[in-house]
C-alpha cells in the first residue's frame, strides 16, 4: 500500500472537517465525467461555492445533484469579493472555489482569495484533478522530462516576439495557453522567430468532442491552420525544445606551449609551473610531466 493510501481512502468515507477551510476544487476542462469522486463530495458538504461563472458551474452542480449555495468570483469582482469570502470564512464557513474549468489559480481567478485566506490562517486545501496543459503536454508527444507553463502568449504581436526570443535556445517544452483567433499569428511568429522546422503542437478541445492535435514542424502546422475557414474553441500551444547542435571541441593549449607562458608571466621555475599547470588541467603533476616529455 503506497504512502497516505490509508488517509485517502478514510477521507472519502467522511465528511468534510467542521472548521473553516478553502477548498480548491479542480473541475473538468470539457467531459463533465473528468472529476474526482472527493470533488464531488467536496462541493456537495461546502457551505458555499465560490465560482468563477455561476451559470457555468450550475451546469456541472444540476449534472451531479449539488445544491450548494454559489456566489460568484471572477476577475472583476475579487478585489472586493476576497475580503468578504475571507469574513466567511473566519466564520467558520467551508468555501469551495472552482472556476469554469481546471483547476483555480492557473491563468483563472483564485490567487487573490488563495494568499488572503493563509494571510489569516485558514486552511487552504487543494482538491486535484483536470488541467488543460497538463492533458495537452502528456499526449502532445513532445517531452516532459522538463517543462514550462508560461499561461496565456502576450496578446500584442511585439510582447508575443519577445517572449518568443527569450525561449530561442530553451532545453525544455514550452506550454501557452492561446486564444483560436490568434493562434495562426503566434505559429507564424514561431516560423519566423524559432525557425519552420521546431517542433510544434496545437492542442485543441482537449477532452472535448473535437478533440484535435495537430503535431509537426511549425512550417507544417501553419499550412494547416492556414488551411482552414476558422479555428474554434480552447487552445494549448506547445513548442518543442531547442533541438542540441554538436559544438566542436575547445582547442587545448599543449603543456609546452602552458608551460612557458606561466613561466614567463608568473615567473616561475619549471617545477613550480609544472604543478601549477597541472591543476588547472586537474591532473597529477607526474601526468602533466609525462605529456610534457611527449611533446618536446
Amino acid at each position: 500500500m503506497k504512502p497516505g493510501e490509508n488517509a485517502a481512502a478514510g477521507d472519502m468515507s467522511h465528511r468534510l472537517a467542521p472548521g473553516p477551510t478553502l477548498y480548491l476544487v479542480a473541475t473538468p476542462i470539457g467531459n463533465l465525467e473528468d472529476i474526482t469522486l472527493r470533488a464531488v463530495r467536496v462541493l456537495k458538504e461546502a457551505d458555499l461555492i465560490a465560482c468563477e461563472d455561476t451559470r457555468q458551474t450550475q451546469k456541472l452542480l444540476n449534472h451531479y445533484g449539488i445544491t450548494t449555495r454559489t456566489i460568484s468570483y471572477h476577475e472583476h469582482n475579487e478585489m472586493t469579493r476576497a475580503p468578504e469570502l475571507v469574513l466567511e470564512l473566519e466564520r467558520g464557513a467551508r468555501i469551495a472555489l472552482v472556476t469554469d474549468a481546471g483547476m483555480p489559480g492557473i491563468s483563472d481567478p483564485g490567487f487573490r482569495l488563495i494568499s488572503l485566506a493563509i494571510r489569516h490562517h485558514v486552511p487552504v486545501v487543494p482538491i486535484p484533478g483536470a488541467s488543460a496543459f497538463l492533458a495537452a503536454l502528456v499526449a502532445s508527444g513532445l517531452g516532459t522530462d522538463s517543462f514550462r507553463f508560461s499561461g496565456f502568449l502576450p496578446a500584442k504581436r511585439g510582447e508575443r516576439r519577445q517572449v518568443l526570443e527569450g525561449i530561442k535556445a530553451s532545453p525544455r517544452t514550452q506550454v501557452f495557453y492561446e486564444a483560436p483567433h490568434r493562434v495562426m499569428d503566434a505559429v507564424e511568429d514561431i516560423v519566423e522567430i524559432l525557425g519552420a522546422d521546431r517542433p510544434v503542437v496545437v492542442a485543441r478541445e482537449v477532452t472535448k468532442i473535437h478533440e484535435e492535435f495537430l503535431r509537426g514542424r511549425a512550417g507544417e502546422v501553419l499550412e494547416n491552420l492556414q488551411a482552414r475557414d476558422a479555428i474554434k474553441g480552447e487552445i494549448t500551444l506547445l513548442i518543442g525544445k531547442a533541438e542540441e547542435t554538436a559544438r566542436p571541441a575547445p582547442s587545448r593549449v599543449s603543456v609546452r606551449e602552458r608551460l612557458a607562458q606561466v613561466m614567463a608571466e608568473e615567473k616561475l621555475d619549471e617545477k613550480a609551473a609544472l604543478k601549477k599547470i597541472a591543476k588547472e588541467m586537474g591532473v597529477s603533476k607526474s601526468e602533466a610531466y609525462r605529456e610534457l616529455q611527449r611533446n618536446k
